[in-house]
């Protein structure tokens, strides 16, 4: 069993407006760059805000990649959504797909600290449903990247 991966980070602002702004303008703070599956060639991560409302990533090109289905509909307090766990290695330049990947599940909760302070929580899990080869690859990147994320989206919310 590979334990759920979870952070905390604790974010400047009513439950209402974190909650709001991670699903709303999650385009604006995702580094599509380094955590997407086209790299450079994604434009921009969106989320459709309702129970069955996919998470997905838009290309340059306008082509559009699902990464996962929301699965937990609950504003302002918490939302959960399937999640493609993939596993890219970069051999003579191009990138691939480790064999093996399978659905696993993420959910964000918004924990009311008081007025203008909310605990953002993530908890991804379901590593156990990836091949070996799979659970060996993912977490620890997984592990760091949904750290940074966090990190991020408290300093977006801070610089509005």
């Amino acid at each position: 069993m590979v334990p759920p991966i979870r952070h905390a980070v604790t974010v400047r602002g009513d439950r209402e407006h974190v909650y709001d702004a991670f699903v709303r303008e999650i385009g604006t703070w995702w580094p599509t760059r380094t955590l997407s599956l086209g790299a450079t060639l994604a434009r921009e991560v969106r989320v459709e805000p309702r129970l069955g409302g996919r998470v997905y990533e838009v290309w340059h090109d306008g082509g559009e990649y699902d990464w996962g289905e929301i699965v937990v509909w609950e504003p302002p307090e918490r939302f959960a959504m399937t999640w493609e766990a993939t596993a890219l290695t970069a051999r003579s330049g191009v990138l691939s797909a480790i064999e093996g990947g399978a659905v696993t599940e993420v959910e964000i909760r918004f924990v009311d600290l008081g007025p203008s302070l909310t605990m953002v929580e993530q908890e991804h899990r379901g590593w156990e449903r990836l091949s070996a080869e799979f659970r060996c690859a993912c977490p620890p990147g997984y592990q760091a990247g949904w750290s940074m994320l966090l990190e991020r989206f408290a300093a977006h919310v801070a610089r509005r």
